[in-house]
């Protein structure tokens, strides 16, 4: 749960400063109305005239006063509101980046970055300037009352009743905007999403002609977005003229019933002129009522979007006392392993077992279970039943540090950050990792021919997720970054689909130097997988056939078949005797 009283507490000397500052400078307002009573009831009728350099030169202090805590107090609020919004918004991104797959799986993007960015941005608001205002308006309003109660008890009590009017309505206002403001929340967040999923999507919009239909999407939520504010501001609309009458209303009413009772002798004209000061400096909180009103419930409403996200937990839980293994050598085993999502059955009854240096394939249609299996070998999801080993240690008592750390990862989805190749390729070990050893992995990968084609060549700024480049081209820097690492383990997910058989080849010899890397290989071309020491084949989430590459062929079973359907017969029969007289290279020949 966010706790704002922590934030407020690690900076409770700040606040006591501001509010030392902020009684400082309404004491000193309050003192400006009795300066002026004295000179009117002292000076202009009393005739004392040696009394007014000095009530002039407190004046003159007053200003002086004023300024100085009216500038504390305003920078410090400001520095403190950044600072608290700084930290909320680093303890989010924190708390959502341990957030375990599912819950990414269920949240758009563009909702996180509407909460990320926006509602912290509100939340920091009412922390800082508008927070401060809202208390000073407290302050300033009670010793207001105070003042005039004290001068003239009867001409008090309707301020009082016109204040408590006011913030009665005020409140009715606030619960009004309450509802109008969650609502912005939320279409905030949807808008945000349609943006940022066509920005990033706007080759496969244009591809497909859609730009119509999705400015149209666009404009339906903008309409809503524009209903809702409209909304909103029928209810200030409708509420905030009351708070800017009774502020005009007050002081005149105010003239005139003292002005009766300085004529009928009870009350002194300075009194009056007192009072009257005092009236306005009741004036400007009720004005301020309906825009800190506004504000605080644009702030109440963000922060409930943020506890929403706060009381996720990861599904994902460190052991309290984890293992720590001294050295990782990559052996990994899976025993009897079965995991579900929901009501569907992923996988059934997985058992595998790698050495350190072994190549493990994995095939199988799509929606087999492939990506499921490097889904629990890295924690992003626990398994159901069995368990996964690392180093015959159950990978729950790993921390997640250890356990991820030491695993290389080539996704099927490639994501390349806006950056230089060069960081990233260095990205999984940006402090540590040399020129040489990035180059070395980038020629491993196939990489560097293209990246030294470049005018920058490492230092080439590629787009956002690595636009401009061919998809192949992506697949190599993302295979280069896994390399780089140098892990134990070394995952490849479908990483070469993009790429020519010629150039898949050349990789694959380039993996099968890592002598000390245990590799899993999931692809759908038997190309990839062929040269593994077992070769897992998918079906429903089941292991319908396991052995070595010949060892498939001769069962002529579905591996067999995916081999017909890639290669065709022909290609069978010319492959396997490449395959025995030649060795690989003819073998990559007679593939082609």
């Amino acid at each position: 749960m966010i706790q704002i009283r922590k934030y407020l507490a690690k900076y409770w000397y700040v606040y006591l400063i501001i509010l030392i500052c902020m009684v400082t400078a309404i004491v000193l307002d309050m003192l400006y109305p009795v300066i002026t009573k004295s000179i009117v009831d002292d000076v202009i009728v009393g005739g004392r005239m040696e009394l007014l350099g000095r009530l002039l030169l407190g004046i003159l202090v007053i200003g002086l006063g004023r300024c100085v805590g009216g500038y504390v107090k305003e920078y410090l609020s400001d520095i403190t509101g950044i600072r608290i919004g700084s930290e909320i918004r680093k303890d989010l991104f924190a708390h959502i980046q341990g957030l375990s797959m599912d819950y990414f799986d269920d949240t758009n993007t563009g909702e996180l970055m509407a909460r990320i960015k926006d509602d912290v941005d509100y939340v920091w608001n009412a922390l800082g300037y508008v927070g401060q205002l809202a208390v000073e308006i407290v302050i300033h309003v009670a010793i207001v009352l105070y003042c005039m109660f004290h001068l003239s008890w009867q001409l008090a009590i309707l301020p009082t009743v016109i204040m408590v009017v006011i913030g009665g309505i005020a409140i009715l206002m606030e619960r009004k905007l309450d509802h109008i403001y969650e609502e912005i929340s939320e279409e905030n967040a949807v808008l945000t999403t349609i943006a940022e999923e066509n920005l990033a999507g706007v080759r496969t919009v244009k591809a497909f002609a859609r730009e119509k239909f999705e400015i149209q999407k666009f404009l339906s939520h903008n309409q809503r977005y524009y209903q809702l504010h409209l909304k909103q501001s029928r209810v200030l609309v409708r509420y905030y003229p009351v708070f800017q009458f009774a502020g005009k209303l007050l002081p005149v009413a105010m003239v005139i019933l003292g002005g009766k009772m300085v004529i009928d002798g009870e009350m002194t004209l300075g009194t009056l002129v007192a009072f009257a000061e005092y009236c306005r400096n009741i004036v400007w909180p009720m004005e301020m009522l309906g825009w800190l009103t506004n504000d605080l419930s644009t702030a109440l409403a963000s922060y409930k979007k943020l506890q929403k996200i706060y009381q996720e937990t990861s599904t994902i839980q460190e052991d309290a006392q984890p293992v720590v293994l001294q050295e990782v050598t990559g052996a990994l085993t899976f025993e009897h392993v079965d995991f579900r999502r929901g009501e569907s059955q992923i996988l059934t009854d997985i058992s595998f077992q790698l050495k350190p240096g072994q190549t493990l394939g994995i095939m199988g249609a799509t929606g087999a279970g492939k990506t499921s299996i490097i889904n629990l070998l890295l924690r992003f999801f626990d398994v159901d039943g069995g368990a996964v080993k690392l180093n015959g240690v159950d990978v729950k008592r790993l921390s997640l540090e250890q356990l991820r750390s030491n695993i290389s990862l080539v996704m099927q989805d490639v994501f390349l950050f806006s950056d230089t190749i060069a960081e990233n390729i260095k990205m999984g070990r940006r402090a540590v990792l040399d020129d040489e050893t990035m180059q070395q992995a980038a020629r491993l990968s196939k990489a560097q021919g293209f990246i030294e084609r470049m005018n920058e060549q490492y230092e080439t700024i590629i787009g956002e997720r690595g636009v401009g480049l061919s998809g192949g081209q992506k697949q190599r820097i993302s295979i280069a970054r896994a390399i780089a690492k140098h892990n134990p383990i070394l995952v490849l997910d479908d990483s070469t689909s993009a790429l020519d058989m010629e150039t898949e080849a050349q990789i694959q010899r380039s993996l099968e130097t890592l002598t000390d890397v245990t590799k899993i290989i999931i692809a759908h071309r038997i190309s990839a997988v062929r040269s593994a020491d077992e070769i897992l084949f998918l079906e429903n989430g089941c292991i319908a056939e396991r052995g070595t590459h010949d060892e498939l062929m001769q069962r002529r079973g579905l591996y067999y078949q995916t081999y017909q359907a890639q290669y065709g017969s022909a290609s069978l029969e010319q492959g396997s005797r490449a395959c025995d007289a030649d060795g690989k290279e003819m073998e990559v020949t007679a593939w082609r």
